[in-house]
């Protein structure tokens, strides 16, 4: 998982970087990172519950109103420039699945592959979401800190395991293949290099 250390270099880094960026694309995902790992995952659980008709899109108002919620700096004409990047046939609305994966920082084919392996390990029933009963085989509870004085029943510590991949917004205690993704794009960010983030993934999950 991404450390805090990891978290605390991503978000400093990319306060500093801000008030050199011009590009407002550029400049929201900056904002994002200065959240943490879960900084995008976060603005992407916000445009969910702005979806009320669950279209997976957005009009323009219902992007300014995300954006706006998620409290990032971005003025109006900036908002109409990210919006018109991403509605390439002038329909008026964008696809917001589209819009989050070029929101996530880039990341190499090595590092997606190795994030997808760890996913699957977890992913026990293989359906494409990871939840509670998935972590009982993968994920040993017993050496957590508060199971072992007992302030946490084994289940509580699966569940904070999980919600550490979710926004504070909507802790749902499910983490999809595109969570998952968000999340480690955000710590991929605060990782120079392929080799060092595939050997913190494989210690991480016994890969």
């Amino acid at each position: 998982m991404g450390t805090a250390r990891h978290d605390q270099e991503m978000s400093i880094k990319a306060i500093r970087s801000l008030p050199k960026i011009t590009d407002p694309l550029e400049r929201l995902r900056l904002q994002c990172l200065a959240r943490g790992s879960a900084g995008i995952k976060g603005f992407g659980r916000v445009f969910r519950i702005i979806d009320g008709n669950n279209s997976r899109t957005l009009d323009f108002k219902e992007f300014q109103r995300g954006l706006r919620h998620y409290a990032v700096m971005i003025n109006n004409e900036e908002a109409h420039e990210i919006f018109q990047m991403f509605d390439k046939d002038g329909s008026g609305t964008i696809d917001f699945d589209e819009f989050l994966v070029t929101l996530r920082p880039p990341m190499s084919s090595a590092r997606k592959e190795i994030v997808m392996q760890a996913f699957r390990k977890l992913d026990k029933t293989g359906d494409g979401v990871i939840t509670i009963e998935d972590l009982r085989s993968t994920y040993n509870a017993k050496h957590h800190p508060k199971y072992l004085n007992g302030d946490w029943t084994e289940d509580q510590v699966f569940r904070s395991f999980l919600d550490s991949f979710d926004s504070p917004y909507e802790k749902d205690g499910k983490v999809t293949t595109e969570e998952f993704m968000n999340y480690y794009a955000g710590v991929s960010a605060s990782i120079d290099t392929d080799i060092y983030f595939i050997i913190m993934m494989k210690n991480s999950w016994k890969l």
